[in-house]
């Protein structure tokens, strides 16, 4: 088993902007060598590295070379885009669990602020793969996707967009709070909220991620070891990978339920291996690309039932400091970067130390997501 043998000993990022300087190896380095003075652990001891398929090829002896890494053991790279998140995370504890590595490193460094840089701008690639069932009837982006989920969420359950909206201003609200976020200056109101331009309807502008530039980092180390660390250790609980039956990506055509996405797979198995239940988790980092996620999330890490996750958002539930359940406290991918999911990795971090911006008092416990919609993962970390 996984449980407890392993924690985060060091976090590191780079700055977040629309527009970065460098190159994503560039970045990549910045971040995990932020990451390794977080820890006090010399770039010599690295032997694991873990990263997304997004990343550059070859990028691991990249990574050792420019950073002075020592002999790598294990290594593996993960895929799906947002979905590998906490999995790049959860191979490193893996890798380190079983004796492979003692020191592991993962990753998301992502250059996506300028619009020619994101793949459906890329008109030879629309069509490709599974886009083939998807692209040539209009669904041109992601965003389009998620908008039919939404949709039919919206006339299955009654949800509306003054619930879609709390999501959007609890995480600007945190995001106003953390001086590391892009929106740390920019507040926003419903009435903002309601007025924006549609970009996929029922999908408005402030229901959708950031583009931006920026890296992220963390180092897993041997339980033991943390102990003594430049840090309170964040020990990993749990992780798991989701991929539900007859899966298709973002559509969830096939399968039998279209609004019961890979996180419902992913949250069976999380749940199966740790000693808590969603009713003991203090705080989450929920994947937002788009508003319609944390519903959806909600219901399928067992917060709520189904069909209530749009009504779980009222009343300030996922807000801090006293909501029920206080989601991405520091303004996540729609208000503080989108970094493909791993800066709520690092804030999860940041809870369990208790250092950050919108701490909730007495966390002890967090659960953080990776993207749903495509197949996924998710930590369980623990102080």
């Amino acid at each position: 088993m996984i449980k407890d043998r392993t924690a985060i000993a060091g976090i590191g990022q780079t700055a977040f902007a629309k527009s970065l300087p460098g190159s994503e190896l560039e970045m990549a380095c910045q971040a995990i060598k932020a990451a390794l003075d977080d820890a006090a652990i010399a770039p010599q001891e690295v032997d694991a590295l873990c990263s997304f398929t997004m990343e550059q090829p070859f990028v691991e002896q990249e990574v050792a070379r420019n950073l002075g890494l020592g002999d790598i053991t294990f290594f593996s790279q993960v895929g799906y885009g947002g979905g590998a998140g906490c999995a790049t995370v959860g191979h490193a504890a893996l890798a380190v669990a079983s004796g492979q590595a003692r020191v592991a490193v993962a990753w998301r460094s992502r250059k996506r602020g300028a619009a020619a840089s994101r793949p459906w701008s890329q008109v030879s690639r629309r069509v490709s793969g599974t886009a083939a069932w998807s692209r040539p009837w209009g669904l041109l982006r992601p965003v389009d996707e998620i908008a039919m989920l939404a949709r039919r969420y919206m006339h299955e359950y009654g949800a509306s967009r003054d619930q879609l909206a709390n999501a959007a201003l609890a995480f600007r609200k945190h995001a106003n709070r953390n001086p590391a976020a892009l929106m740390h200056d920019k507040p926003l109101t419903r009435d903002q909220y309601l007025s924006a331009r549609w970009i996929s309807e029922p999908l408005c502008l402030f229901d959708n991620c950031l583009e931006t530039d920026g890296a992220v980092a963390c180092v897993v180390v041997p339980a033991e070891r943390a102990v003594d660390g430049a840090h309170p250790p964040v020990y990993v609980h749990a992780f798991a990978q989701g991929l539900n039956q007859q899966h298709e990506t973002m559509t969830n055509y096939h399968g039998q339920d279209p609004l019961m996405g890979p996180g419902w797979a992913c949250s069976r198995a999380l749940w199966r291996g740790a000693d808590f239940g969603p009713d003991d988790v203090k705080v989450a980092q929920i994947y937002d690309a788009f508003s319609p996620l944390i519903p959806l999330s909600l219901e399928g890490y067992g917060f709520c039932g189904r069909g209530e996750g749009a009504a779980f958002t009222e009343h300030g539930n996922i807000e801090w400091p006293d909501g029920r359940l206080p989601v991405n406290t520091s303004g996540g991918g729609m208000s503080e970067a989108y970094v493909h999911g791993f800066n709520l990795v690092a804030e999860g971090v940041r809870q369990m130390r208790g250092t950050s911006t919108s701490q909730v008092e007495g966390a002890d416990t967090c659960l953080v997501t990776s993207g749903e919609g495509v197949p996924t993962s998710a930590l369980l970390l623990r102080r």
